[in-house]
């Protein structure tokens, strides 16, 4: 009898821990898919599914047919219609291993020399010189640094400020910061396929929004026209008034201060 009760102790455990495995990773995917066209897409395979059930119920032979021979091939859908979403929860859930080191080895984002960065945003802001600054976090840069021109430097804001002016050859293009180094320049990011951007917003803060979808690197974007300093993150792009705000922000999204915890402590959203 005590050998029943274990055996079925460890059954309803077993099962609890299913649930919760299964209800943790359905919550991360929403939390991905939240607010971006993969939503839509989701809420039109939901539609499809209803529409199907309607079919067999009535009998309708003909549409039952053609939907029956989509959801065939339902999985091979999915996947190339979610791709990006299933690329970016993959590399999410692949940077999660930095929990399990504590502290260990120190993330990319804490070996750069935030003040640095911070006075050549401040003097490209001043002059509107267009740039786009790329602080690398958990997740590695290296197909995005293998498009430009590798430097390897020290993190300088003179240097910073000299590529980005129009007559330096790397001007057009991201310079992504590394393991405590300007480790490109010129480098080329994916535009996001945001359809709900703003339109003002041009091709450098596109670029900035789309490589924040797909990584969890920080992005900050000087705007030519207006001289406005914007970071972009998770898909977000948040505006900063003047330098503390700026320095507020990023220290916030690398997590070295409190106000990650608490988001109205952070710029305005655009």
């Amino acid at each position: 009898m005590q050998t029943l009760t274990i055996l079925w102790s460890y059954l309803q455990l077993k099962d609890v821990i299913d649930v919760l495995v299964v209800s943790f990773l359905v919550y991360q995917l929403l939390l991905i898919i939240k607010g971006t066209r993969a939503a839509q897409m989701l809420f039109g395979i939901g539609a499809l599914l209803a529409l199907f059930w309607l079919a067999v119920s009535l009998r309708l032979y003909a549409l039952n047919w053609i939907l029956s021979h989509f959801f065939d091939s339902f999985f091979i859908i999915l996947v190339i219609l979610f791709q990006d979403q299933i690329r970016s929860a993959l590399a999410r859930f692949g940077a999660g291993r930095q929990l399990f080191r504590f502290g260990m080895k120190a993330r990319a984002a804490d070996m750069v020399d935030l003040e640095e960065v911070i006075e050549a945003c401040e003097a490209c802001s001043k002059e509107h010189v267009g740039s786009l600054i790329i602080l690398e976090k958990d997740q590695g840069l290296m197909n995005f640094i293998s498009t430009g021109t590798r430097l390897d430097s020290d993190i300088h804001s003179d240097i910073l400020y000299a590529l980005f002016q129009s007559r330096s050859p790397l001007h057009d293009g991201a310079v992504i910061l590394s393991q405590g180094k300007i480790a490109a320049a010129g480098c080329f990011l994916p535009l996001s396929k945001n359809i709900e951007i703003e339109r003002h917003m041009g091709t450098r803060h596109r670029a900035a929004i789309g490589l924040s979808e797909v990584t969890d690197a920080i992005a900050i974007v000087v705007s030519e026209e207006t001289g406005r300093v914007s970071v972009a993150h998770d898909g977000e792009m948040i505006v900063c008034v003047d330098s503390s705000e700026l320095r507020r922000t990023i220290e916030g999204l690398i997590g070295t201060d409190d106000t990650l915890a608490n988001p109205s402590l952070l710029g305005k959203k655009s």
